[in-house]
């Protein structure tokens, strides 16, 4: 709360007041009476020497805070005007954040209506904000009891003897008769549900055999519609497979009659060609070329290994026998003849 004034002599001075927030006070659960109220409210607020408009201390110095009073007006100024942005802005981003009409359905569309009874056109909005504040709700204070006064005198009593009032057997024959009436109502209301749930089980019983029957009937029709579809299904698969092993008859004749064709000058072609590279051979020859020739050549070169070494070992003996008869003849060379 800011409370500002202009001096009554006129000058530029002038007198600023900003109340700070202050807790809330501490109050009894009841409500006060009015004077108490008053008495408080005049106590706190009606003594001058509490009001924190009155400028106490030299008022020389108005001259020189006349300055520093319209800076602090200016500050405050300013930062209620930020205040009031921030207010509207606060207010423009819960507009934009509050849900919206759900999407009509198909076939329908939205239209913007006004409700009041005359239209206006809205020309301007103006921001406003709202600040609210909620105190604890004060009790009244609880009525005081009625007084209720101590009991005095004496109690009376009166005694009632037997057979004053009413006599036993007559006043109880309507009674009795109700509750025989009703019982024996009662019974024949039984009676007859017992015998209406008979027939109902009756009923029920033969709509049962009914069902069953039918159920029966049932099942029997579609066990034989199963065994058509079976059959059916079985001799299709049998022309099927009948089907399949004439086409694949069909399918090695052509190809039988293919290879034939194929293969009738490929036969003597390969035999030819096999006897060329010897896979198709002359028993007896095959025998010789096998066995005989090659005993034959190892016994050739038995005979020639052992000629030569025959050879060999005369040559030795000859060479041997020549060294050994060469000085003899040196010697009959060199001897003088007479």
């Amino acid at each position: 709360m800011s409370f500002v004034s202009r001096n009554q002599k006129g000058t530029n001075g002038t007198y600023t007041f900003s109340s700070r927030p202050r807790p809330v006070e501490n109050r009894s659960k009841y409500r006060e009476k009015q004077t108490e109220k008053a008495e408080k409210a005049h106590s706190t607020y009606g003594n001058i020497m509490y009001d924190r408009r009155v400028i106490r201390g030299n008022t020389y110095a108005q001259r020189f805070l006349s300055t520093m009073v319209q800076e602090d007006l200016a500050e405050m100024q300013r930062q209620q005007e930020l205040r009031r942005r921030a207010i509207a802005q606060k207010n423009k981003t819960k507009e934009q954040l509050r849900s919206s009409t759900p999407e009509a359905v198909q076939g329908r569309k939205h239209n913007v209506v006004q409700t009041e009874l005359y239209l206006e056109e809205l020309s301007y909005n103006i921001e406003l904000s709202h600040i609210e504040c909620q105190t604890d709700p004060l009790l009244d204070r609880p009525a005081t009891p009625l007084f209720i006064p101590a009991k005095s005198g004496k109690d009376v009593a009166t005694q009632i003897e037997d057979g004053e009032l009413f006599d036993f057997d007559r006043e109880v024959q309507p009674l009795l008769e109700v509750l025989i009436g009703k019982t024996i109502e009662q019974s024949l209301l039984e009676v007859m549900e017992e015998e209406e749930l008979a027939c109902l089980r009756a009923q029920q019983r033969a709509f049962q055999e009914l069902r069953n029957a039918e159920l029966a009937e049932v099942q029997r029709l579609q066990e034989q519609e199963r065994r058509h579809r079976e059959e059916k299904e079985r001799r299709i698969a049998q022309q099927r497979e009948a089907l399949r092993m004439e086409k694949e008859t069909v399918e090695k004749i052509a190809a039988r009659a293919y290879t034939q064709q194929y293969l009738a000058d490929l036969v003597p072609t390969v035999f030819q060609s096999l006897r060329i590279h010897g896979f198709f051979y002359d028993p007896v020859e095959k025998d010789i070329e096998t066995n005989f020739f090659p005993w034959l050549m190892a016994e050739v070169n038995s005979k020639l290994e052992k000629r030569n070494a025959a050879r060999q070992l005369l040559d030795t003996l000859i060479h041997d026998v020549a060294q050994k008869k060469l000085p003899l003849y040196t010697n009959l060379e060199t001897r003088p003849e007479k």
